[in-house]
């Protein structure tokens, strides 16, 4: 292969920037030239595809985001849009392509690879919701902001004697959630993978309360419903003065970890390695600290797993 592609799907997250410089410079490296195509499979189907150089990916790798930018496309889903992405690569000379972006993004290029265009997937997704990898690019990043976010809120909570739900990202998937609920030290964490009651979820806080904890913080994830009914239900019962925090697209913004910025890098890398080796309809992961490369089809009918043995260490701390 002499050229290759390179596209951002879905929504954006904190370390595409650098898994974009990874795989330009990769290419390079080999004496490939590595084009970008803009605006996702949207802008794939249009043609807007530029060659990047060395120079194009200069002082991105600590940058949130992704410069190629990144839309929805429902036009893409049909069997013509597919066609048209198609011939739109091969108009560019292009001989392989790299999705980063989630499952959505991923279905989407095996499309493609099923129309005989190699493809490679790059999980890049805040919610850590992909199979067959231990983690996705960003996933780090949005954990940090919402760690920062908490210990910020617990100041004002301990001053007014307060109780805080706060609502983070995961529609289908609890993973921020429960990892920034045990790293905040919350009292209680709602995933959608584990039942809750909110009969204990009252108990916790009047356990707390009559051992003279003056406030709490609850964590909710999107996907189990909305902060502010877990609020009302709990000042319905306690009588207790509530607040309700949504964080909302913060959660997606910011520069990279240094963790993303790394896991950008060796992806990003592994992916442009992988269509010179003549490997297509695969997904790069990481597992136990190394790089994989696993079948679309295993990863996309496999459900993501949350590891319910921290949700119940988390449990156990916060009593």
């Amino acid at each position: 292969m002499q050229k290759l592609a390179v596209l951002t799907s879905g929504g954006d997250s904190p370390g595409m920037n650098a898994a974009i410089r990874a795989a330009v410079r990769r290419a390079a490296y080999h004496g490939v030239q590595m084009f970008g195509v803009y605006h996702g499979y949207e802008g794939l189907m249009k043609g807007d595809i530029q060659e990047m150089t060395l120079g194009s990916v200069g002082d991105i790798i600590h940058r949130g985001g992704t410069i190629l930018y990144s839309a929805r496309s429902e036009a893409f889903k049909t069997e013509a849009g597919q066609q048209k992405a198609v011939e739109q690569l091969h108009k560019f000379g292009i001989e392989g392509l790299i999705v980063i972006g989630g499952d959505g993004s991923f279905r989407g290029a095996q499309k493609l690879t099923e129309k005989g265009f190699p493809t490679i997937g790059v999980p890049g997704t805040i919610d850590n919701d992909i199979p067959c990898t231990d983690f996705t690019i960003g996933f780090d990043t949005a954990l940090n902001t919402i760690v920062e976010a908490i210990d910020k809120i617990r100041d004002t909570a301990t001053s007014h004697e307060r109780t805080y739900i706060i609502e983070v990202m995961g529609r289908d998937a609890g993973d921020l959630a429960l990892w920034a609920g045990l790293a905040a030290g919350a009292e209680s964490i709602i995933i959608p993978e584990e039942s809750h009651d909110m009969n204990d979820i009252i108990e916790r806080l009047h356990a707390g309360q009559r051992r003279g904890k003056k406030h709490s913080i609850i964590i909710v994830a999107e996907g189990v419903g909305s902060a502010a009914s877990y609020a009302e239900a709990i000042t319905r019962e306690t009588g207790w003065e509530t607040r309700v925090t949504v964080l909302g697209h913060i959660q997606r913004g910011g520069s990279p970890t240094a963790m993303d910025r790394m896991l950008a890098s060796r992806m990003g890398a592994a992916a442009v390695d992988l269509l010179l080796e003549g490997k297509k309809d695969r997904m790069v992961g990481i597992q136990n600290n190394r790089i994989v490369d696993v079948d679309f089809n295993e990863a996309l009918s496999q459900k993501h797993q949350l590891d319910l043995s921290v949700y119940q260490l988390a449990r156990t701390l916060s009593i």
